[in-house]
């Protein structure tokens, strides 16, 4: 079961330490069954309420998951594991179309941004005790959300939208408490969740959003929290339509107790319109990333929401790393002020290659799915299958099951880099690895 690894320890504390450890050293592999907890307390002469107590500290930590009788096993992911050992490597002269980044190309030129924020810092340095968010930034910010109607709410920075999505559930929830997600959904989400001791609900989606049936029951079944993805849904690109967004509010009001967190990191990449939900639930956050526009690096995201929730997060953060650098929020600031993304232009080059990409799987007789954003999803009958041809074939894409708990099979095939003259044989390419699927759906 094992192999040649011997757990030890005495008390529960030490079983879940040694654990832990051979889990981030790669000693216990992702997937890798554990000793049922009777078995597990017999060889090493406790109490086998001590190794369920360890066990239990283990999934709050997010290193393994229990399923039943099925027995404990490190998670697919576990978030004590450095990110490398469970990255998929791409064999040099294969087509990497599975990274999920924006095109570098479409992205702002930083130099002259980064140059004034630091003339202005040696001007007018940040200190100690300043205030957290740049006066101008949280003005600017601030219209922008106006201007899509999101409710009125104070303005605070975060680390990205991972960031922001973890320290608003930190604010809220406690281990044990259950978050409705998005399936298929973004999987470093997917991951965070149950690193917080957190227990995930699973609702589909389809090009415009969360099924609403599945929202409600959701929601019937007591969860504490729900979070969507309005626009540039990773990884199906779907959309939250006006008529959707009318839905979930609908069902949103009768459970006001509900934390409802919207992710919008696809903000000036995608010209669809934004339909918001925030507000109808008595705490919110709406979190809108800078990544995917102006490069990932930038490392910043707005986030709003009530006021409760906004200053726990404020509290909390201050008592870590304190703010998010002003200056990156001076130069953030300068960007938006220069208008250094076009964001037509960039909604159209990516719905341009989106669209070559369904239009030629299309006619192949292959349905797939990506209303914005910069991937596209392929259901697929036989997922591990289509990966593996695609490779050999000199295509990387990304498995679904990256992204999936109980949705059907999948890949991820990111276009934001993607040429005309590859659209063609990337799309013959996949219907030789997967085979016709006309009526295929990932619901």
């Amino acid at each position: 079961m094992l192999g040649e690894y011997r757990i030890a320890g005495r008390r529960a504390a030490e079983i879940s330490a040694d654990i832990e450890r051979a889990v981030g050293s790669g000693a216990l592999e992702p997937g890798q069954l554990l000793p049922p907890m009777r078995e597990l307390a017999v060889e090493l002469g406790v109490n086998a309420n001590t190794v369920a107590a360890a066990y239990r500290t283990l999934r709050e930590r997010g290193v393994i998951e229990t399923a039943g009788r099925r027995g404990s096993r490190v998670r697919p992911r576990p978030a004590t594991t450095g990110r490398e050992r469970v990255r998929a490597d791409v064999p040099e002269g294969v087509r990497d179309v599975s990274h999920g980044n924006p095109d570098p190309a479409l992205l702002p030129s930083l130099a002259r941004a980064f140059a004034l924020a630091a003339e202005q810092g040696d001007r007018d340095p940040v200190l100690y005790g300043d205030a957290p968010v740049e006066p101008g930034f949280a003005r600017r910010a601030r219209a922008g959300l106006d201007a899509d109607g999101v409710p009125d709410g104070p303005v605070g920075v975060a680390s990205g939208s991972l960031d922001a999505v973890e320290r608003v559930l930190a604010a809220h929830l406690k281990p044990g408490d259950t978050v409705a997600v998005e399936d298929p959904g973004w999987g470093s989400l997917l991951d965070l969740i149950p690193s917080l001791g957190l227990r995930v609900a699973p609702v589909r989606v389809d090009d415009e959003g969360p099924l609403p049936d599945d929202v409600r029951a959701a929601l019937e079944s007591g969860v504490r929290a729900l979070i969507v993805t309005d626009r540039a849904q990773n990884p199906t690109g779907a959309v939250v339509t006006a008529a959707r967004a009318r839905a979930l509010r609908a069902l949103l009001r009768r459970h006001p107790e509900t934390l409802l967190i919207e992710d919008d990191h696809g903000h000036d990449i995608v010209d669809l319109p934004l339909h918001p939900l925030a507000g109808t639930t008595r705490n919110w956050a709406f979190v809108r990333s800078v990544a995917k526009a102006y490069g990932p690096d930038l490392r910043l995201a707005v986030l709003t929401g009530d006021a409760v929730t906004l200053d726990r997060v404020r509290g909390r953060q201050r008592l870590g790393p304190g703010w998010v650098s002003r200056l990156l929020q001076r130069a953030v600031l300068r960007l938006w002020d220069d208008g250094a993304v076009d964001t037509p232009a960039v909604a159209a080059a990516y719905a341009e290659r989106r669209s070559a990409l369904i239009a030629a799987l299309a006619a192949r007789g292959i349905t797939a799915h990506g209303r914005s954003g910069l991937n596209v999803w392929v259901p697929v009958p036989d997922e591990t299958g289509a990966v593996s041809r695609l490779l050999h074939a000199g295509w990387a894409v990304a498995p679904g099951a990256r992204f999936r708990i109980g949705a059907r099979p999948g890949i991820r095939v990111t276009v934001s880099t993607l040429p005309a003259t590859e659209t063609e044989p990337l799309a013959q390419a996949i219907a030789s690895a997967i085979g016709p699927a006309p009526d295929r759906s990932y619901v």
